[in-house]
């Protein structure tokens, strides 16, 4: 990374810097987040949007640069979002929308776009807890899966996301768009098989893994005895050896048609309301919880 990037870890607070140019060494640096690599450097990545930023700092994640398109001066929740930045010590840059298309690498770009801080939960610092829910995801490739996944795990009241082994960024520019602000609500972790095996073990959780070889039904599992990991295997190759035997339970979705499998994302969605339907049938009446 260039010094001016160094520049963007310590700015100067107080202003608005205008950048008309794409060979502007800060929005080179900027446009560089689109790489793995380079967010991996810095340790921040790209949220498109107005919403999302917002959505950000009001759940207390380090903005680091807050850019906007000129035709966006002015907006009340803009300036707020501005004067969050500027007190926090990020910098806030006023660009042309060619350099903002060049950032987001859309034609039609959102008029807003936060660098943010990346941040993993550690899995050793999850305990779960009963009636908790939790998605593990196996070399998940696909970022609009992934990104889907988060968003319909925070819509169905999971707790957290735990990625195993090599997957793809959930901070990458796509990802977070298709998680639609929920990557900053739902905490986000990553392990090893190894080391996910040893904490699920350790932390006295269920783990449900969904299979084609799984002789229980879907439907008929307990999810309410222990805290629940619902382990998904990758989009190709489903679950290796490893991760399938230290699964607690080997789960079916039953299927009609010729397809014999469904997309990831939707997989997880069927997997997660029917273990939230199962925890809201302890709140209903005549239930104990």
């Amino acid at each position: 990374m260039s010094d001016d990037w160094n520049f963007q870890r310590r700015p100067r607070v107080g202003s608005v810097k205008e950048v008309t140019s794409l060979s502007n060494p800060i929005i080179k640096d900027i446009r560089a987040l689109s790489q793995k690599k380079h967010r991996e450097e810095s340790g921040t990545f790209l949220a498109e949007g107005l919403k999302l930023v917002i959505d950000a700092l009001e759940l207390g994640w380090s903005i680091r640069t807050l850019i906007y398109a000129k035709a966006a001066r002015g907006k009340p929740p803009l300036e707020k979002a501005a004067a969050k930045t500027i007190s926090s010590g990020g910098l806030v840059l006023e660009v042309s929308e060619k350099v903002l298309s060049a950032i987001t690498r859309r034609d039609n770009p959102q008029m807003v776009v936060g660098v943010f801080e990346s941040h993993y939960r550690p899995l050793k610092e999850i305990t779960p807890q009963k009636n908790e829910t939790y998605i593990a995801l196996d070399r998940v490739r696909d970022p609009g899966n992934l990104g889907t996944v988060i968003r319909t795990a925070d819509a169905a009241g999971a707790s957290g996301v735990i990625l195993v082994g090599d997957t793809t960024d959930p901070f990458s520019i796509e990802t977070v768009r298709a998680t639609m602000g929920s990557v900053f609500a739902l905490p986000v972790s990553r392990a090893t098989p190894e080391a996910f095996l040893n904490w699920a073990k350790s932390s006295n959780v269920d783990v449900v893994a969904t299979h084609l070889a799984g002789s229980v039904d879907y439907r008929t599992i307990d999810y309410t005895r222990k805290p629940v990991v619902l382990l998904m295997g990758n989009e190709q190759q489903g679950l290796p050896p490893q991760l399938a035997e230290g699964a607690g339970q080997l789960a079916r979705i039953p299927q009609q048609g010729l397809a014999d499998s469904l997309n990831l994302a939707v997989a997880t969605a069927v997997m997660l309301f029917e273990a939230r339907r199962h925890l809201l049938s302890l709140e209903a009446p005549g239930k104990s919880s």
